[in-house]
């Protein structure tokens, strides 16, 4: 069914309902960066796919939002049915204020909204005189006949031999974080927690180990987990426990209703819940507390035993990501090499690796002006051959039962046949120097990594320079690629890093139409010696990814001595470590990668 033909059932099931409009975002109800077929509305009113943005649909007009990485995208796959917007410099609020008919009610579905963007929503509707109003039930819903029925995968046992910590523990220390803030019980409505919390894992969604469900803790350590029974084994349920009570997902509206609630204090993560959540509880008298998720942070300090699984992880994975590198310093300008080549490439070393589960996100392969494109995803119309002395930007990672992968290399395709040029390499070498400064900073104990930020910066700046996106992102353990509240960001936020969190450090520089480079290490976060006469402790990274930066694009001469000797410390970490893992033809070049530099 055409787009038009979908926007014109909306909108007749709109009228019937006496709705002026109605929100379509590309949220599910637990906000997650992946969203399930059944939950994909946006994509199937307006043909848009990309992972970030949000449609108004009106009677007469439609207007879709999204950011700078999916303007082209949106613009192709949408076409003309829908005005096209960049969700920052011109957000829904404003358009909803210019368009909204005066008196005209604009529905939403409050489980797919979260408080403050349901605040910003309302006072833009209450601008153009009318009221932004939530739906009983969701009315494209009602006019998506061949809807997919939500995932039904099996949930399955995350092993105390990779977890670290056993389930009753982790349910105790959070229980007495609430006891702690005076919190009767808390609302976990991130899966990622909630599989965090119970040692469970799933496949509900891609690329992250997820069974979709909420959660309500109570201040005595038990439980309620709000899933389907039909994902669940009787090794799964003994594995719960009696702590545990397993009730269908149907009934997390009603147990929000419950009258049970009034005058217990309640946590509710207003960045990650859901309106409904809020809006019901407030309802049945509780007094909600906004605050973090009780298991994010506890779920972002990786404990010993998820810490040696990371490394172990990405020991592997890097040992693969070298096969490739070698792979394609071989075949890379020969003419046979295009970018969907290089996708399944770069899957494929990775696939009989140990404790290997799927791609940690959709893999970014993107040569000459493709890798300018920051979350590029190569398709049939958009593949090209790779072609010498043009850059080859690839973004990717894996999930292991033991740990998480995310690593972008950038590298020179051929550069024997056609030198990439002076301005790349300088460019190169500027994202280079932002990565080390990062790598081996040494930072006091309750620093952020906002304050951290200006170091990825700092060379690209000096040169009018820089990037859009953030320096790095909390990474879980066999959980999802992108976890918080740990991040570094010029926009600040995210909190004092501490001992056990994992980041990525990935500064990058983007030519449009020309050419793209990122360079992108995992790091752990951990304790530094205190030096002589110092009077604070201090902290430091480790970096966990091993594989070479691309010799041919640094200029050494713009390295000073500390840039340098770090970067032939890390070569001949890398050498050492990977070197006996891989085969005799990628030893070779692997030799020649990690030469010193300096």
């Amino acid at each position: 069914m055409a787009s038009a033909e979908r926007l014109a059932l909306l909108r007749a099931e709109l009228k019937r309902r006496n709705l002026a409009g109605f929100v379509v975002p590309l949220a599910d109800e637990h906000q997650g960066e992946y969203v399930p077929p059944h939950a994909r509305r946006l994509a199937w009113l307006s043909g848009f796919t990309g992972s970030a943005g949000m449609a108004v649909v009106l009677a007469d007009r439609a207007a879709l939002f999204v950011d700078g990485r999916y303007t082209l995208q949106a613009r192709r796959e949408a076409g003309g049915l829908f005005e096209h917007f960049h969700l920052t410099d011109h957000p829904p609020a404003r358009w909803i204020a210019d368009m909204l008919p005066a008196g005209g009610r604009l529905g939403f579905d409050p489980w797919l909204h979260l408080p403050d963007q349901v605040a910003a929503l309302r006072e833009a509707c209450a601008r153009a005189g009318g009221a932004f109003e939530p739906c009983d039930d969701n009315p494209l819903d009602a006019v998506w006949t061949d809807r997919p029925d939500p995932p039904l995968a099996p949930v399955v046992i995350q092993s105390e031999a990779f977890a670290g910590r056993g389930a009753a523990e982790k349910r105790d220390e959070i229980a007495g974080i609430l006891a702690e803030g005076r919190l009767d019980a808390a609302v976990l409505a991130d899966p990622a927690s909630i599989a965090w919390l119970l040692n469970i894992r799933g496949g509900d969604v891609d690329h992250t180990p997820l069974p979709l469900s909420f959660a309500l803790l109570r201040a005595d350590a038990r439980v309620d987990l709000f899933v389907d029974s039909r994902k669940l084994s009787p090794a799964i349920e003994a594995h719960l426990g009696g702590a545990v009570r397993v009730r269908p997902p149907d009934a997390f509206a009603d147990a929000l209703d419950s009258p049970d609630w009034s005058g217990r204090r309640v946590r509710v993560d207003r960045a990650h819940t859901p309106f409904a959540v809020t809006e019901r509880l407030t309802r049945a008298g509780a007094i909600v507390d906004p605050g973090e998720d009780p298991c994010a942070l506890p779920k972002a300090c990786k404990n010993p035993v998820e810490l040696a699984g990371c490394r172990a992880a990405h020991l592997r994975d890097g040992a693969a990501l070298c096969r490739f590198l070698a792979w394609l310093a071989r075949e890379g300008g020969s003419g046979r090499v295009d970018e969907l080549a290089a996708e399944a490439m770069a899957e494929a070393v990775r696939r009989d690796g140990l404790h290997y589960r799927g791609l940690s996100f959709p893999s970014i392969v993107g040569s000459g002006p493709n890798g300018a494109i920051v979350h590029y995803g190569v398709t049939e119309e958009t593949n090209r051959l790779l072609r010498p002395g043009e850059l080859f930007l690839l973004d990717s990672g894996a999930q292991y039962l033991d740990g998480t992968t995310d690593v972008t290399r950038t590298m020179a395709v051929a550069p024997d046949i056609k030198d990439p040029g002076d301005e790349i390499r300088r460019r190169f070498t500027l994202v280079l120097k932002g990565h080390i400064a990062v790598s081996s900073a040494v930072f006091p104990v309750g620093t952020s990594g906002g304050q951290l930020d200006i170091l990825a910066r700092r060379a690209l700046w000096a040169e009018g320079l820089d990037y859009d996106h953030g320096t790095g992102h909390g990474v879980g353990s066999f959980l999802s690629v992108h976890e918080g509240p740990q991040r570094i960001s010029k926009a600040g936020g995210g909190g004092p890093l501490k001992p056990g969190m994992v980041l990525s450090v990935e500064p990058g520089y983007y030519k449009p139409e020309g050419y793209g480079i990122r360079l992108e290490n995992l790091v752990a976060v951990v304790e530094a010696p205190m030096p002589a006469g110092g009077e604070r402790p201090l902290l430091a990274f480790e970096p966990l990814t091993l594989a070479p930066f691309d010799r041919a694009l640094i200029d050494p001469g713009l390295l000073d001595a500390r840039e340098t000797a770090w970067l032939d410390s890390y070569h001949a970490r890398v050498a050492a470590e990977i070197g006996p893992l891989v085969d005799g033809e990628t030893a070779v070049w692997l030799e020649g990668a990690t030469r010193k530099i300096g």
